[in-house]
């Protein structure tokens, strides 16, 4: 007689279908409904970082901010867009859209990515927290200021203009000003 391996039965139970994905840790999520705080949504792809001010309303979850690192182009910004200062940068601007919109204190919530100290995330959290807007969290999680600075990418490149771009691009949101097109193009 083998036995069976695989679940069978009347009493097993089918995991929700996201949490079979891998695309939802529903126990995670149920301590952010709880929180009834806005949620920061911060993810992240080889291209870009996106930010989202997400409410949760009944069953439904209602995005009010919305932030991606292509954006930083306006700004004047001609680094990567998926690089350490690009994710401080977006987070930067999503505080400053966010607190516009009448938002002034949220929860973090990285998802499914591994929480790493020192990682994109945190820097995109860190450039919330500078904007002004109230996260709960750690200091130690923050990257180095001379990596948010991009200094370790100016290092390798041998270019000394990132960080002046970085510092330019940091001005120019927070005093939201647009940089034309025809600007960055002659710089």
């Amino acid at each position: 007689m083998t036995k069976r391996t695989s679940a069978s039965g009347p009493t097993y139970r089918v995991p929700f279908r996201r949490r079979r994905e891998g695309k939802t840790d529903y126990r995670k999520r149920l301590r952010f409904l709880f929180s009834r705080k806005p949620r920061v949504v911060v993810r992240r792809s080889n291209k870009y970082v996106k930010m989202q001010l997400v409410l949760t309303d009944m069953a439904i979850d209602k995005t009010f901010v919305s932030v991606i690192s292509s954006e930083l182009n306006r700004y004047g910004y001609k680094g990567g867009k998926s690089n350490l200062p690009a994710a401080y940068l977006t987070g930067l601007l999503f505080g400053e859209k966010a607190k516009k919109a009448g938002f002034d204190e949220g929860i973090l919530d990285i998802g499914l990515l591994t929480p790493v100290h020192g990682s994109n995330v945190y820097a995109a959290l860190k450039g919330v927290i500078d904007s002004g807007m109230e996260v709960p969290h750690d200091s130690v999680v923050f990257p180095s200021d001379e990596r948010i600075r991009g200094e370790h990418i100016a290092a390798f490149l041998n270019d000394t203009t990132i960080t002046d771009n970085f510092e330019m691009v940091k001005e120019n949101i927070k005093a939201g000003k647009a940089v034309d097109r025809e600007e960055t193009n002659e710089t």
